[in-house]
């Protein structure tokens, strides 16, 4: 098993579960390899230390690690890769600490609405603006629905007095939660 760290070309800082090297190796050339907050396929290795057993030290050295244990909770499964997108590691390492503390926990909390949402919404795709027509009108039963629209469909439902919320979902998140 081989665990990597992992960061997109917007900054957002992941980590990844590979069989081997070689299955990561594939897994990128097929551009399968996703981040997954915001979906972005530039995605590249980050130098990691390998695993030292300490157990035979006889003091304690503390890590430098400083995120949250409730930020690093769930875990996103991204196309064969384990992707934990919610721990706290640094988003941007020219911030200060508490500035990347705080950009990790908002990412973690991002993360945790939209599954909350793809989780307690019914997927319609392509036919959102049909279907969310058609509740708004009386004409099919109301409930909750997500799915695609344009810039100019979303526009043209403000105009009907129709309200959506838009929301960037991540490919990892499209398929089934695990």
């Amino acid at each position: 098993m081989l665990v990597v760290d992992l960061h997109c070309a917007h900054g957002h800082h992941f980590e990844g579960w590979f069989a081997s090297a070689d299955d990561l190796s594939s897994q990128k050339e097929r551009g399968l390899l996703t981040c997954p907050v915001c979906g972005d396929h530039d995605v590249t290795r980050r130098p990691s230390a390998p695993h030292l057993n300490t157990s035979g030290l006889k003091e304690r050295v503390p890590t430098p690690f400083r995120g949250t244990s409730q930020a690093a909770s769930s875990s996103v499964p991204s196309t064969g890769a384990v992707a934990s997108a919610g721990s706290a590691r640094p988003v941007h390492d020219s911030l200060p600490a508490e500035a990347q503390e705080a950009m990790a926990a908002l990412q973690a909390l991002y993360l945790k609405a939209v599954r909350h949402v793809v989780e307690n919404t019914e997927d319609v795709g392509e036919r959102f603006v049909e279907e969310v027509r058609s509740i708004h009108h009386g004409d099919a039963p109301e409930r909750a629905i997500r799915g695609q629209a344009t810039p100019e469909e979303r526009a043209e439902l403000a105009e009907e007095g129709i309200d959506i919320l838009s929301m960037p979902l991540p490919d990892a998140l499209k398929g089934p939660l695990q």
